[in-house]
């Protein structure tokens, strides 16, 4: 499993975690949305999913991830 910390830009309220969180879910990853520091970590089996699908299903839910 890996670990990776995502900043993300955007996000403000519940909605956003849920939202977040979901969309990385149906796609296999395990993800903890960290609203007061703008930050999503995400947990997923890099055998199975690549990084750029996380920033895809992140992106696509209308959030932009900072580099």
């Amino acid at each position: 499993m890996e670990n990776v910390t995502l900043k993300v830009k955007g996000m403000s309220c519940g909605h956003c975690v849920n939202s977040i969180e979901g969309a990385l879910n149906q796609i296999g990853a395990d993800a903890k949305v960290i609203l007061a520091d703008a930050q999503v970590e995400v947990k997923f089996d890099e055998t199975k999913l690549k990084l750029s699908a996380i920033k895809e299903a992140i992106e696509n839910q209308g959030y932009d991830i900072v580099e």
